[in-house]
């Protein structure tokens, strides 16, 4: 499992004296590099116009500095970027155009992030009408036609469509790192929901709901419907809740309870590591997804270990 394998490169980076900020950056890297399983890096869920945009976030529970870059264009190593902001700025988010240009000139490599592959998902969306799509009380109808699109004088709430999350795959890679003197960073990268309105940012660089990490309590990235999970940060919830004596698995299915209470039918999963090292994951159990595969390296293996756990 490719999974596996940038954990053993983040494992192996700690054992070798890094840092936990290197670990987390070397699998998240690495896994944009690989493309991982389409729904991080380049060439994959390209947008309405086509173009792939992707969003990344480092934290370091230290020190609570936070680098992370959104909507982020033409540059292949997006946790790179965001450790960029962090390590280089006073600032904790940049997104758009701007975010690229700075990358350029903190000398990452600018490239075209579109492939035969992305174009091709895009080609075929065109030519089906633009479905699925993410617009509504908007004209022409959406359900059955592309856009552009104006707004509808009168608004109807909708019941979001439950198609949108897509069960086969996580839609982002999310790492947590602790090492032996309890230090923690947790780290996220994605390009994004397939199809998505251009501009749109999801959980994933955000504080508190992408990931967390507080080296006085532990950490927790999320994964899933990022549109809906962002609005309850649960990845902060989780790690104030293992502050409070929470085990990480207690931890972990109070956050997703918390957002289930809500929307009952959404698409999501977290995982949460305390400072002691014990690890605990939970996900909202829905047709076709009702179990998470999450990966562990630690001192009790030297391969990572794929872990699962029923959803509730």
């Amino acid at each position: 499992d490719r999974f596996g394998l940038f954990l053993s490169l983040s494992w192996r980076t700690l054992q070798s004296g890094g840092s936990v900020l290197d670990a987390v950056e070397m699998g998240c890297a690495c896994c944009e590099m690989e493309q991982c399983d389409g729904s991080v890096g380049y060439g994959g869920s390209p947008d309405e116009y086509g173009e792939t945009t992707l969003d990344a976030m480092i934290m370091n529970g230290n020190t609570m500095e936070v680098g992370a870059v959104a909507d982020l264009r033409r540059i292949k190593n997006a946790i790179g970027v965001a450790r960029a902001v962090m390590e280089r700025t006073d600032h904790t988010l940049l997104v758009g155009e701007s975010a690229s240009v700075f990358a350029e000139n903190m000398g990452f490599i600018a490239e075209d992030l579109t492939t035969n592959k992305s174009l091709n998902i895009f080609t075929q969306w065109l030519k089906g009408n633009c479905q699925p799509n993410y617009r509504k009380n908007v004209f022409p109808d959406p359900s059955m036609s592309c856009g552009p699109y104006k707004p509808k004088a009168t608004l109807n709430q909708r019941k979001r469509v439950a198609q949108h999350a897509n069960t086969r795959s996580h839609d982002t890679i999310g790492m947590v790192a602790l090492d032996q003197n309890g230090h923690v960073a947790a780290g996220t990268s994605t390009n994004g929901l397939t199809h998505k309105v251009p501009g749109r940012v999801g959980d994933s660089p955000i504080v508190g709901a992408g990931a967390y990490a507080d080296s006085s309590a532990g950490a927790a990235t999320a994964t899933g419907d990022g549109d809906v999970m962002m609005r309850f940060l649960p990845s902060y919830l989780a790690v104030e809740l293992m502050r409070a004596g929470a085990d990480p698995s207690a931890a972990c299915k109070t956050a997703i309870s918390r957002i289930k209470r809500h929307y009952s039918d959404f698409f999501g999963a977290i995982i949460c590591a305390n400072t002691t090292g014990h690890f605990g994951a939970a996900c909202n159990k829905v047709p076709g997804f009702s179990q998470f595969h999450y990966m562990v390296s630690n001192s009790e293996s030297d391969t990572p270990l794929m872990k699962s756990v029923d959803c509730i």
